[in-house]
């Protein structure tokens, strides 16, 4: 099964996006593909049609964290409820495991989905709007409390809203502060003090980076942050838009780089998934780990340990100041039964209300797209976070909403895993890349 390609959309159009997308969080302050995954994707039961908030109302709500699974799920479930408890409307709430949701979302879609799901900014929202799949929001908005910048990452090439964001969150360098102090650590400001940095606590026993990509995706956060320091900003978002060689000098270089890096990361890594790699920091056995913030929702107690630097500079003329900043929310699915009970759910979605409640709900990251939302509750890692993704000039919003979903999972989640195995044949997986771009972005 693969998700459906995107080539109605203008390449113009995408380009566009991806330009526009650097400002999308920009001066905010504090205020794999299995089939098989369908079935359990279905939609949970309740007739169709009805009221859609009240008494008797009924809606769907599909989220993508299984039920008991950690802080992620336990936000979901606080919203889920507060809305319940204000509008009297019943939620019924689909609980699904992360990567089963992905994997079946585009089965999901096509059949017969909960009314309100989880998803993300970016191209893949884009996808689900051009294929008619989700439903036009744009009569929802504006929603108090989500500035510009917030449409502007709900809005598809078509000028419409399909999509209500409810938190964001950096990707950025995470280690255990008292591991650094222990050590004699300090964040590393320039490259050499990276490489340094490295260099000691190899020397110490520690691996450097964990380092996790049993399920695919992690490690394109590392192919990001990579092409942004070493490319800039405007070249990734045009790479993935699919205006730039895949088999270019540029890329090898990101790959070349990687490969350089590799020895400094936990070995192995298909064979590990990212909570498992989190766990090898929290225990002390590797040092700092790439990820987002959401990784404090693996080391439980360790979780106040926890700080970050951004991944330093590899080339002054084009600085560190882009990352990796996904915005998260949700959208109406276009055959959901109750639309009208979906569009009143969502709208709330994005309300402070439902911030507040799901931040209430868990002690983990998660920094409130709704400039009223309480901040009084915010940890200094959630404060920091903030402030980082406020200060960047350039913001992406991570490789598999950036760019053709059926290009991310069908393309680039096998090659950087094939990379990953074999880290020496750069010219055999790009090209490889470019002849399935070519294909998928004509």
């Amino acid at each position: 099964m693969s998700l459906p390609r995107s080539s109605a959309i203008p390449r113009s159009a995408l380009t566009t996006m991806a330009a526009s997308r650097r400002s999308v969080l920009r001066g905010l302050a504090l205020s794999g593909l299995a089939v098989g995954g369908a079935s359990a994707l279905a939609a949970c039961g309740g007739d169709s049609g009805g009221p859609a908030t009240g008494e008797g109302a009924t809606v769907k709500f599909g989220i993508n964290e299984a039920s008991g699974s950690g802080p992620a799920y336990d936000r979901l479930k606080a919203i889920a409820d507060a809305y319940a408890e204000e509008s009297g409307t019943e939620v019924a709430l689909n609980a699904v495991d992360h990567n089963t949701f992905q994997e079946s979302i585009n089965t999901y879609l096509q059949g017969t989905p909960d009314d309100v799901f989880t998803w993300f900014a970016g191209f893949r929202m884009a996808q689900f709007a051009e294929n008619g799949l989700i439903t036009d929001l744009s009569d929802q908005w504006p929603i108090d409390g989500l500035n510009d910048s917030f449409k502007q990452a709900a809005t598809a090439p078509d000028g419409k809203q399909y999509f209500v964001p409810i938190s964001y969150y950096p990707w950025a360098v995470f280690y255990r502060k008292s591991v650094f102090e222990k050590n004699g650590w300090a964040p590393p400001e320039t490259n050499d003090d990276f490489m340094a940095l490295m260099d000691d606590m190899q020397g110490k026993g520690v691996t450097p980076f964990a380092f996790g990509d049993k399920d695919g995706w992690p490690a394109m956060g590392t192919f990001d942050i990579l092409n942004m320091r070493l490319n800039g900003f405007d070249f990734h978002m045009s790479l993935m838009a699919g205006e730039e060689a895949w088999d270019g000098d540029e890329v090898k270089l990101v790959f070349d780089t990687w490969r350089k890096l590799l020895p400094y990361h936990q070995a192995d890594p298909l064979g590990r998934t990212w909570q498992e790699a989190a766990t090898a920091m929290g225990k002390g056995e590797c040092g700092m780990y790439l990820l987002g913030t959401f990784v404090v929702d693996a080391l439980g107690e360790n979780g106040d340990d926890l700080d970050f630097f951004t991944f330093p500079e590899l080339d002054p003329a084009i600085g560190s100041d882009a990352l990796d900043a996904p915005i998260d929310g949700f959208c109406v699915a276009a055959a959901g039964q109750n639309q009208d009970a979906g569009k009143a759910m969502a709208k709330w979605l994005g309300s402070a209300a439902a911030a507040d409640a799901g931040n209430s709900a868990a002690d983990a990251p998660f920094i409130a797209a709704n400039s009223g939302a309480s901040t009084s509750t915010y940890s200094d890692l959630q404060k920091k976070s903030a402030e980082v993704v406020g200060a960047a000039a350039n913001i992406a919003q991570f490789m598999d909403r950036d760019t053709n979903a059926d290009f991310a999972n069908t393309v680039m989640i096998p090659s950087i895993q094939e990379f990953l195995k074999n880290p020496d044949d750069i010219d055999g997986v790009t090209a490889s890349i470019q002849e399935q771009a070519d294909s998928i972005f004509g």
